[in-house]
């Protein structure tokens, strides 16, 4: 099924925008878990992947030392440049329903931005 809502509690926002004020100018990367009814994904909690590097352009972990868990949604990353668009490797690299991309000045749902394995958004709501 295609998601085409996304939704995010506002806990799990303010720990993404924090992750990523926390983080710059370097990038980082987090795992979104929760569940899919129908075509709306729930983001219940956020994972940091084992042996994660942030770089100033990058950001990576090997999904190789993930163990197996279904509750996985997809990955948000930051962008520190401020470019809400993915970039080309983001989408070879997608995992996952969603993608998140969160950008400065990492102030609110406004710099939260969600797209599908193609580069489209997707509606978001944080709550």
């Amino acid at each position: 099924m295609v998601v085409r809502k996304v939704f995010i509690s506002k806990e799990i926002a303010g720990l993404l925008l924090e992750v990523a004020r926390n983080v710059h100018p370097n990038e980082m990367i987090v795992l979104l878990h929760g569940r899919v009814n129908g075509d709306t994904a729930v983001v219940e909690e956020l994972s940091f992947p084992p042996q994660s590097v942030y770089g100033e352009n990058f950001s990576s972990f090997n999904p190789y030392l993930l163990p197996i868990d279904h509750s996985i949604l997809g990955i948000a990353h930051s962008h520190p440049s401020g470019v809400a668009k993915p970039s080309l490797e983001d989408l070879d690299n997608f995992m996952g329903k969603i993608m998140v991309i969160v950008t400065p000045p990492y102030r609110d749902e406004t710099d939260i931005h969600v797209i599908d394995s193609q580069g489209r958004a997707i509606a978001c709501s944080v709550r």
